[in-house]
């Protein structure tokens, strides 16, 4: 998942028949549209948990696709086709309130707070097979390594270099779809030689054993690995027919999300058992297996630093994104403190920047005292679903009561049986917050109170508690000059 897309909900969309002497619309087709989406949501780091389950990871993937996935693309096309200004204006005006509104683009920015770390753990712990793979459960080493390539891409950021965004493109074809299809044929060429699965592959494994709740757990990390499929949703507006094309665009993207989450997760544990996979190096095992079993083991580290040239794009991307998109509705709306809202010389929010990455810097410290790197590396996923759930909560509500309050508003798509759509999307995104709460089965060695408090505090201090405390103590010079001039322009008025 990444969130390049970010900014362009702050552009306006077409919606309806172009004004005289106004730039005609670029249209692009359906299925760009659905190789864009793609490209977004789709990559590897998700595959080492799905791989515990074998066969059932297809069961785990498909029932998020259909309640989470689907209802989430097809509701936020009806939204960026209506409405501008991305998640705040559709869920303040949908649900009339701003400081719900607030709420909303806060979490987006908020939970990459959690999600740095767990993208960076994964970075380390590739990272270790280039160098040394007994460092991949070093927990001081992963939380150097966080530390470092954080403020160096803080530093980059900073610089406003337009070339981040290229390195990011590339990366995505580099490190995601080539390894993803390099490990899928070693896999089926592994098991084409008589070699036997590591994870039974009959029918009697296509289910999740049901050993109490704590069984399904991880099939919440899914929600996190599907989500940012609203951000393509602002192109709706450029597709010829978007009653026909975008639901065409989704469904082909459905599917090729799907195939690249499930297969590289079967190939992975065809090779790899499941008691000695980590979910932050688990790629890395299984390419090392694989290569090992050729005869062509240097080639791990090759892979290992296409993986993190991947990873590190994104990251750079990520950085870029949501602290604009924070940074626009705080200077509109006065929700920061004026220190928090300037800009460098390149336009770029350093000191959002800096707050979050002194933040992320305490979190990668617990790297260091957590057990193990498996078990921080889930907790801080868990962390990052459980903040962005809330954006879908809000989202899906607001669409609902839009319909209501806004029935005839231009739109360039509407959601078929809207209500049935969001209300699974809504029930889906409850439930995986609930879920959530619960811990694996594969880390029930720890106390469940230090599972709950690191969870549920994580949430309550970074997704309520924090943008609660900015509203309440916010200040009416908080807004921005322009701002509170174009206020004041419009009460005289």
């Amino acid at each position: 998942m990444t969130i390049t897309e970010q900014v362009r909900d702050e552009r306006p969309l077409a919606t309806g028949p172009a004004l005289p002497g106004a730039t005609q619309t670029q249209f692009i087709s359906w299925v760009t549209l659905a190789m864009m989406t793609t490209a977004s949501v789709a990559n590897l780091r998700p595959s080492p948990s799905m791989a515990l389950y074998g066969l059932a990871a297809v069961f785990l993937y498909l029932v998020p696709a259909v309640v989470f996935l689907l209802p989430t693309a097809l509701v936020s096309a009806e939204l960026a086709s209506g409405w501008t200004g991305g998640v705040y204006r559709w869920v303040s005006e949908g649900l009339s309130s701003k400081p719900l509104g607030f709420l909303a683009v806060w979490c987006q920015f908020a939970m990459t707070i959690a999600y740095y770390p767990s993208l960076l753990a994964y970075v380390a712990s590739t990272f270790a097979y280039v160098v040394d793979p007994r460092l991949a459960d070093n927990g001081v080493y992963v939380a150097v390594v966080i530390v470092v390539i954080y403020w160096a891409g803080v530093l980059i950021s900073s610089r406003g270099t337009k070339a981040v965004a290229g390195l990011a493109g590339a990366g995505l074809v580099i490190g995601t779809l080539i390894p993803g299809v390099v490990l899928v044929v070693l896999g089926m060429v592994f098991l084409g030689q008589g070699n036997a699965s590591a994870a039974p592959m009959d029918a009697g494994h296509a289910l999740p054993p049901w050993t109490g709740l704590a069984s399904l757990v991880l099939i919440v990390n899914n929600f996190l690995s599907y989500a940012g499929m609203e951000m393509n949703g602002v192109h709706v507006s450029s597709l010829r027919e978007p009653g026909k094309q975008f639901p065409r665009s989704v469904f082909a993207a459905t599917g090729l999300v799907l195939l690249i989450f499930i297969l590289p997760a079967l190939a992975i544990s065809w090779v790899m058992p499941g008691e000695d996979l980590s979910l932050t190096a688990g790629v890395m095992q299984a390419f090392q297996g694989f290569f090992d079993h050729f005869g062509v083991g240097w080639l791990t580290k090759v892979v290992g630093v296409l993986l993190v040239a991947a990873a590190l794009g994104g990251m750079l991307a990520w950085l870029a994104g949501p602290s604009k998109g924070l940074l626009m509705v705080a200077r509109q709306e006065g929700y920061l403190p004026p220190a928090l809202q300037k800009l460098n010389k390149r336009g770029v929010p350093r000191n959002i920047l800096v707050a979050q990455g002194a933040l992320t810097t305490l979190i990668a410290l617990l790297y260091a005292f957590l057990p193990d790197v498996s078990s921080a590396y889930w907790i801080f996923s868990v962390i990052t679903t459980q903040i962005y759930l809330v954006v879908y909560l809000l989202m899906f509500a607001a669409v609902v009561r839009l319909r209501t309050t806004q029935p005839d508003r231009p739109r360039g798509f509407r959601v078929p049986a809207v209500r049935l759509v969001a209300g699974a999307g809504f029930a889906a995104s409850l439930a995986a917050m609930c879920i959530g709460f619960v811990p694996p089965e594969q880390f029930g060695g720890g106390p469940l109170w230090r599972y709950l408090l690191t969870v549920g505090g994580g949430l309550l201090v970074l997704g309520f508690l924090a943008p609660l405390a900015l509203l309440k103590f916010r200040k009416p010079h908080w807004v921005a000059p322009e701002h509170r001039a174009a206020g004041a322009a419009g009460t005289d008025g």
